[in-house]
């Protein structure tokens, strides 16, 4: 069995692959070929697990979260809260460097910097996939005060899917 935990808090600019049986693949360079399978595996919306840097503490915090794909785009987003905003979100503000942990069809970890969304023209399009997704209807709620960040992907990924 591979032992996962030696990428738990990865942030160097590079990817850890990991075929869907649990096999190490390897590492490739952020700035070397993104494999394909990665490329198709990240362009999927998909639950993953997201690791930021504390803000006052600059410890590693991962969560696990959904990660949407729309037009190319990858965004993360989250249930209307009106009375707190997320430690995650805080987090991003201050250093919007983030590592993707893709861990369904494929496994890797993947750095991307992370910008929080609050322009209301740019947020309708994205909460909306986002609500159409879940099923949900309260719309204008998530406008207000859904989280909403946009990745882009580091090194040769990027941040918009590449059709062939």
């Amino acid at each position: 069995m591979v032992n996962r935990c030696l990428c738990r808090y990865y942030l160097a600019p590079a990817w850890r692959l990991w075929s869907a049986d649990g096999n190490y693949i390897g590492v490739s360079d952020a700035g070397g070929p993104m494999d394909d399978s990665v490329r198709a595996a990240l362009f999927r919306s998909q639950i993953i697990d997201l690791t930021t840097t504390g803000r006052r503490t600059g410890q590693r915090r991962r969560i696990e979260i959904f990660l949407h794909e729309k037009d190319g785009i990858l965004f993360i987003s989250g249930m209307p809260r009106a009375d707190r905003t997320r430690d995650w979100i805080y987090n991003i503000a201050a250093d919007p460097r983030v590592v993707v942990h893709l861990k369904q069809s494929v496994v890797a970890d993947i750095p991307a910097t992370a910008r929080v969304v609050t322009d209301p023209d740019e947020r309708q399009p994205l909460i909306d996939a986002a609500a159409q997704r879940w099923g949900r209807t309260d719309v204008p709620a998530m406008l207000q005060h859904s989280p909403l960040i946009v990745l882009h992907v580091d090194g040769d990924a990027p941040h918009r899917r590449v059709d062939a």
